[in-house]
């Protein structure tokens, strides 16, 4: 069979970015591999880490976290999104730490302790107002704790990758505050976790005990305005997107091109449809991105459909029916990257690469 499309899953570019993130902090990390690995494949991206020097793996749900140990993954795992009423024994018998925001998920996860007590990191929340512990906090008390090894704390920055904003400080100094509370309990060893990705590039002062790098794991920028792109951070995409034109052929000028004839040819041209389309994750709303072939870049035209859309080849073009064309890659060849889509859906390149559907197939270089 003859794939349409490709994801190529660059595994040394993951372990060379897991290995430079980790030396930056000098303390442990946790890669984050939740929404399989941002779209990269959830196993073999969590062995490639592992390799690269990770200590803790990091997921979002516990099917995720029970997926890698049913994989023979042995590293510590932290599942963050695991609410009240999931089954919680079945991470205890799979040694698996879960994230714990609530008293009532507290109450819960101590309830199933037998011969091994449940896991537990205590999420508070110190300015994100999302997730975590807030008016609960101090209402904590033994009788919630005794049945539960706690293994760590941590939080979350909402603004990490805006260099000089006053609310990473204030962020920083609250999770002090909160760590000095639960120590003053008597839980002098546990694990401190607050920096994400940009933190871990730009902010030595919050690293604690270990950091969590999802976004800069996979060779991308938390933010390429503030931070710049993966070259200047020495990072390297590990993502590739390629697709097979479907057909290219002779247009004349002053025809409209695909759903609501939106774009019109604007001289006689090469059309080329692309074997894919939203259903595959390509943004609906790109504007000035497209496929790179043969030295040249060529721009949609048209609204993208679900299985395809179209780029105008220019009149010179070779591209011919049955050619591969680079979606997106590293940029390093003049192709377009995902922080090009990013910005031509008016979105991020984290949704790029996380939103590649199963339909494409992921390719392992070693």
């Amino acid at each position: 069979m003859t794939n349409r499309a490709e994801a190529i899953i660059d595994l040394s570019a993951i372990r060379a970015n897991v290995a430079l993130l980790k030396a930056r902090a000098g303390v442990d990390l946790m890669a984050v591999v939740k929404a399989d690995a941002y779209g990269h494949g959830l196993v073999p991206v969590a062995k490639a880490a592992l390799e690269g020097g990770a200590n803790w793996l990091g997921v979002a749900l516990l099917e995720e976290a029970i997926t890698l140990r049913k994989a023979g993954v042995t590293a510590p795992i932290l599942a963050w999104l695991v609410p009240p009423g999931s089954d919680f024994k079945s991470a205890v018998d799979s040694d698996i730490d879960i994230a714990v925001s609530s008293i009532k998920a507290l109450e819960e996860v101590g309830a199933v302790a037998g011969s091994k007590r449940p896991r537990v990191h205590l999420e508070v929340d110190t300015g994100m107002t999302r997730g975590g512990f807030l008016s609960e906090w101090n209402q904590i008390d033994a009788h919630h704790v005794q049945g539960v090894e706690i293994i760590g704390i941590f939080s979350h920055f909402a603004r990490s990758d805006e260099p000089g904003q006053p609310q990473n400080l204030e962020q920083l100094a609250r999770f002090k505050e909160m760590v000095a509370t639960l120590e003053s309990f008597g839980y002098t060893k546990i694990i401190r976790h607050l920096s994400n990705s940009a933190a871990t590039l730009l902010d030595p002062a919050s690293a604690f005990d270990m950091v969590r790098t999802g976004i800069a794991m996979y060779g991308l920028s938390p933010d390429v305005k503030t931070l710049g792109d993966s070259k200047k951070l020495s990072l390297k995409p590990a993502m590739a997107m390629r697709a097979k034109l479907h057909l290219v052929k002779d247009v004349p000028a002053g025809l409209p091109v695909g759903y609501g004839a939106t774009e019109v040819t604007r001289a006689d041209t090469k059309l080329g449809l692309v074997a894919m389309g939203y259903g595959d994750g390509i943004p609906r709303s790109a504007r000035n991105a497209g496929i790179f072939f043969n030295g040249k870049r060529a721009p949609i035209i048209g609204r993208v459909s679900m299985d395809q859309f179209v780029v105008d080849l220019g009149a010179t073009s070779t591209a011919q029916s049955g050619d591969w064309v680079s979606i997106f890659g590293s940029g390093l060849g003049g192709e377009y990257t995902a922080d090009d889509w990013a910005s031509a859906a008016g979105s991020i390149n984290y949704e790029i690469v996380t939103r590649i559907g199963p339909r494409v197939p992921r390719l392992y270089e070693l």
